[in-house]
């Protein structure tokens, strides 16, 4: 049982005498009132021997009753879909669930939300999850805070689902803060590493703090449910199944709940453009990169290759490329089958939203760079002297069998 001390101000007539009391010396006097520090030992002096009495009352907080864990069953997956097309982030958290569900043999199940989804629920039973719970109503159609944030509340509080994964996406980092803040629990973001503790079936969150300096390794083992935002692209996606598997439950919950006080005027669609997400191959400009000019070199060996330029957070403060090319925990993360470092020391921030790569080639005249601790090629050396080169092989070899199209 916590207990604090509580001065009453009002009562006490003299302050600079009042605060001798303590033996700690654990009291000061701040604009004339008392305040009690943070070197208190909680010896109540305070209490039983100052005078007058009562001008220092002891607390005891209400007793927080312990959390029965074996109430949180199951691992939920947050559905992210417009109009009615599921974002592939869904897959690759599913299949993180199967594999954190196993571990405490737990169910998985998925929350899906929206208007006329009934294709997509029935697309979702191909990918080996135990319960589809959809909550179709046309006040659903298109994504407003408040009515996802109240399904999603009525959800946990039906379901109890021990863990909830959502995709770090635009809509998912609205919602889940929301809905943690709801069910006062935590939420770690942008989560690189999720694991499962089989005996107390706490979710260990894991992800780079204080720019990447430091793994964080987070727990909450004293809530539930547990929440983590994964961001696209950073687990394996769960494979499509022939066979169908899982139960569609259709739920509903109050109008009155599905009340919105903010209005949508208008939606204008975004012009498709090619994000560095969906490449195949990858050319990424590092610090190593002197000039703005010299891109054009690499944009030369994207171009050979099939692939797109993508750049480390230095190239972008220089302002010789967009932030949306920018690969790391503070631009995108990628997952290409090829990606091909130039000049790249290889900051930990970078390494984590590349390195599910399939193939990571390193270019740097540093043989210590950090990079070439993740990558599969290491190429040690001028990069003015090794790029040139690296293009004319490749255009040399497209006079004969080209032994790279296996990466277009």
């Amino acid at each position: 049982m916590a207990a604090r001390l509580e001065v009453h101000q009002d009562k006490i007539t003299d302050p600079e005498g009042f605060i001798n009391i303590c033996p700690f010396n654990a009291m000061k006097v701040v604009d004339g009132n008392v305040i009690i520090e943070d070197n208190c030992r909680m010896c109540l002096s305070c209490v039983n021997d100052a005078k007058p009495k009562g001008a220092v009352e002891l607390i005891n907080e209400k007793k927080v009753k312990p959390l029965d864990k074996t109430e949180w069953q199951g691992v939920a997956v947050y559905v992210d879909q417009v109009d009615g097309k599921i974002h592939p982030v869904t897959y690759e958290l599913i299949g993180k669930a199967q594999e954190l569900a196993g571990k405490i043999n737990q169910p998985v199940y998925v929350l899906l939300m929206g208007y006329n989804v009934d294709e997509a629920a029935k697309e979702l039973q191909h990918y080996g999850v135990d319960k589809i719970f959809v909550y179709d109503d046309e006040k659903l159609a298109r994504f407003s805070i408040e009515p996802y944030t109240a399904v999603f509340e009525r959800f946990i509080k039906q379901n109890k689902p021990c863990s909830i994964l959502v995709g770090a996406t635009t809509v998912g980092r609205q919602l889940a803060p929301r809905v943690a803040a709801r069910m006062r629990t935590g939420l770690t973001a942008d989560t690189t590493i999720l694991d499962m503790d089989a005996e107390t079936t706490d979710l260990s969150q894991i992800r780079p703090a204080f720019g990447g300096n430091i793994m964080a390794h987070i727990v909450t083992p004293n809530n539930r449910p547990q929440m983590a935002t994964v961001r696209y692209k950073v687990m394996d996606p769960a494979p499509r199944q022939d066979e169908v598997s899982g139960e569609i439950v259709h739920k509903k919950i109050n109008a009155k709940k599905l009340v919105s006080h903010a209005e949508i005027l208008d939606i204008v669609p975004k012009e498709p453009e090619q994000s560095i997400e969906s490449a195949d191959v990858l050319i990424v400009a590092g610090r190593g990169i002197k000039k703005q000019s010299e891109l054009a070199q690499l944009e030369a060996l994207a171009y050979l290759l099939g692939g797109q330029v993508a750049c480390t957070r230095p190239i972008v403060e220089q302002g010789w490329m967009d932030v949306k090319t920018q690969v790391g925990l503070s631009g995108r993360t990628v997952r290409p089958k090829l990606i091909i470092c130039v000049g790249v020391s290889g900051a930990i921030q970078f390494v984590a939203g590349m390195d599910h790569a399939d193939t990571i080639v390193a270019i740097n005249s540093d043989p210590k760079a950090p990079i070439f601790k993740n990558a599969h090629y290491c190429l040690t050396g001028d990069l003015y002297e090794i790029l040139p080169r690296l293009i004319q092989d490749i255009k040399a070899q497209r006079g004969h069998k080209n032994e790279l199209q296996g990466v277009h």
